[in-house]
């Protein structure tokens, strides 16, 4: 896959994950204008190592907008109900605190 391809891959990675961590949140969805001028920036770029480091900043702002961030809903003055999305629930595996010895 040549290199504007995987600059278009990455444009609409960025912007499915967008929708889907930003689910219902309208202001947090206006990200999409931040990505949209990202882009639109450095779009004359063509320096193949800049646009590695640019894509390399991309793909990481992704995989951590995937997998770190989870919606808070304001339910009260002082209470924030999380919803965290399906794919961020992992198995919890509860901590031992004297681990025993394997026979």
């Amino acid at each position: 896959m040549g290199q504007p391809a995987k600059v278009l891959q990455l444009f609409k990675t960025l912007h499915r994950t967008r929708q889907q961590v930003f689910k219902n949140d309208r202001r947090a969805l206006e990200a999409r204008v931040k990505i949209n001028e990202e882009f639109k920036k450095h779009k004359s770029e063509t320096s193949p190592e800049k646009i590695k480091e640019m894509m390399k900043i991309g793909s990481d702002v992704e995989l951590l907008l995937r997998t770190s961030v989870i919606q808070g809903i304001h339910t009260d003055h002082d209470t924030l109900k999380l919803v965290p999305r399906k794919d961020l629930l992992i198995e919890n595996v509860p901590y031992c605190d004297a681990p025993t010895q394997k026979q």
